[in-house]
């Protein structure tokens, strides 16, 4: 089974009139998962995680789109209905196709979000959104510097933002990022008058950029300005915020937002991200679903990478 972060993808080559085939184990959060198929008069589909402590104290609650596509002898796509909060154990899930379909087929299981319930009770949250973005920003940071940047603590430059200004204090700027390092250590403007201008950067954007670099961002914050903190992370040279941007914007590749990932991953050199979006392409066959958003991006998107992309296809095929 073929797997990226939230879509896993089974190609069976040749199913016959009468079967039983079940699939290796794939992981997917925190769960291995099996998918099988028993082909009788009808498909049934089952999808269910590994019989293990983990998914016995802890189930997976799971939402997610489940696909078949056949491809002999003529291609069909039968699609499940989104399904939503689904807690699964055993061979809870079972998918009836009302079909005589054999030959080569793959399934696509894609894993919109995966919960599970606190085991003192509660309600269930989901494993993706708390993320490790916190966490490594308290690692590189002291408790007070965020007290520093809330409080206006013997701030000691000024930064111009494209609608507001706001306060940092310069060692802690250089700190983090050798190119604040490099304004303030030589005589240029930023030095000189003690300002600093980010007009590529709203006002909250560059709060949530200061707010990363104090050690004080929160996830949901992260992920609403993820796009703007890795253009800053890349300007500014601040590579662990770089590789959580990246991290990150590997954890909710789909149709809608493959080909700007792509595009990113290309700009900012992120090959984790750029290969994943590959595969989610190409080798998941996903060009057909968004061939209109692709005609318009092959005008406008770089020669080079979409000579990349032409030679993943030819190496797959």
């Amino acid at each position: 089974v073929e797997t990226t972060s939230r879509l896993a993808q089974w190609k069976i080559e040749n199913l016959g009139s009468c079967t039983y085939r079940k699939s290796d184990p794939f992981k997917i959060g925190n769960w291995n998962w099996y998918i099988s198929v028993e082909k009788n008069r009808v498909l049934y589909i089952r999808l269910f995680p590994e019989i293990s402590k983990v998914s016995r104290d802890q189930p997976p609650i799971a939402t997610f789109i489940i696909r078949v596509l056949c491809c002999s002898p003529n291609r069909k796509v039968f699609v499940y209905p989104e399904i939503s909060d689904r807690q699964l154990k055993n061979e809870d899930f079972v998918w009836q196709i009302e079909t005589s379909f054999t030959g080569k087929i793959a399934i696509d299981v894609e894993f919109l979000d995966l919960k599970i319930a606190p085991l003192n009770g509660g309600e269930p949250c989901s494993i993706w959104s708390s993320g490790e973005t916190q966490k490594r920003s308290d690692s590189t940071a002291l408790s007070c510097l965020s007290r520093m940047l809330t409080e206006n603590i013997h701030t000691d430059v000024t930064i111009n933002t494209s609608d507001s200004t706001t306060s940092a204090h310069r060692a802690v700027l250089a700190a983090r990022s050798p190119v604040f390092h490099s304004m303030f250590s030589h005589n240029l403007k930023e030095k000189e008058q003690s300002t600093v201008d980010i007009t590529d950067m709203s006002f909250e954007a560059c709060q949530a950029l200061l707010n990363y670099i104090y050690g004080n961002i929160q996830h949901d914050e992260f992920l609403a300005h993820r796009l703007a903190l890795l253009r800053a992370a890349d300007k500014y040279d601040i590579s662990d915020l770089k590789e959580a941007c990246e991290e990150s914007l590997l954890e909710d590749i789909d149709s809608k937002n493959v080909l700007e990932r792509l595009q990113d991953a290309s700009l900012y050199h992120l090959p984790n991200l750029k290969s994943s979006c590959m595969r989610y392409l190409v080798n998941f066959g996903k060009l057909v679903d968004i061939r209109d958003d692709l005609k318009a991006f092959v005008q406008c998107a770089d020669r080079e990478l979409i000579a990349e992309i032409m030679q993943e296809i030819i190496t797959v095929w």
